[in-house]
């Protein structure tokens, strides 16, 4: 479910590009929990990864390659959001299944994929079915998109996660304890 947005990120219409601010959202994921973009930009980078079916071979592969390295992405401060316009259901038994540890968004009406102009209906491949397109952003903590992939590239966790910046406190914290161990010991 999506709760009220900013009427500057309705108003947007494109697609957010690098150096972009990305449009301001608070959506609920499947447990009932709530995220607001401008909240969880000051715990470290966002990514907004857009897929467009659960339990389809890309979108499993996708998010079950997320999942296998999740470890790298919450030493980098990272917070991943899955959404699709699946219905909170049909979400809920695919995080299980793939045993993730990260926040599934529904999106059924696609308010979301619309607010950042990824929604589609391929008339031709799947007549009548609405979905969002595979896109994946990456968004630092000023707001500003830091990475955009899209397609088979946005498959691959692995542009996202090297496109989130080591916070400033967590790299001043490493060197400080590695200053510490290569400083020699008084006897």
């Amino acid at each position: 479910m999506l709760i009220p947005m900013l009427v500057a990120g309705l108003l947007a219409g494109a697609t957010p590009q690098v150096g972009e601010v990305a449009p301001e959202f608070t959506v609920e994921d499947t447990t009932g929990k709530t995220y607001t973009l401008s909240q969880m930009v000051k715990n470290g980078p966002v990514i907004l990864a857009f897929f467009p079916k659960a339990f389809t071979s890309g979108c499993t592969r996708e998010l079950t390659a997320y999942r296998e390295r999740y470890a790298e992405i919450e030493k980098l401060s990272g917070q991943v959001l899955a959404v699709s316009m699946d219905d909170k259901e049909t979400l809920t038994k695919f995080k299980e299944s793939l045993k993730a540890p990260f926040a599934f968004i529904p999106d059924p009406e696609g308010k979301l994929a619309s607010l950042y102009d990824v929604k589609t209906s391929d008339e031709a491949r799947a007549p009548g079915m609405k979905f969002a397109n595979r896109f994946t952003f990456v968004i630092g903590e000023d707001g500003k998109v830091l990475k955009v992939e899209s397609g088979k590239d946005a498959i691959d966790p692995a542009g996202a996660i090297a496109s989130c910046p080591m916070r400033k406190q967590k790299a001043d914290t490493a060197r400080d304890a590695g200053a510490k161990q290569a400083q020699p010991q008084k006897k």
